[in-house]
């Protein structure tokens, strides 16, 4: 990725597809750890933040992101939320 990044800049759709799939890549795992996780968020807000200046809202890439965006936050979330007792 940083070649892309550097070669087509950050705001070339394909550098935001690689960076996305990056993000998918880390918080999709099984075995993702919290700072995974923390990478995945802050990958995702910022291509976020770039496809929505460079593409707008309805783009399907800036929409894409910002799906996997809430998806990652659900996964935080659930993640602070601690189990009720008794349960497994």
């Amino acid at each position: 990725m940083p070649v892309a990044r550097r070669v087509l800049g950050e705001s070339h759709e394909l550098t935001l597809t690689m960076r996305w799939n990056y993000a998918r890549a880390l918080y999709q795992d099984d075995d993702a750890t919290l700072g995974d996780l923390c990478e995945a968020v802050t990958t995702l807000e910022e291509s976020e933040r770039t496809a929505r200046r460079v593409f707008g809202r309805a783009h399907p890439l800036t929409v894409d992101i910002a799906s996997c965006l809430l998806d990652v936050y659900k996964i935080l979330r659930a993640r602070e939320t601690p189990s009720p007792e008794g349960s497994a």
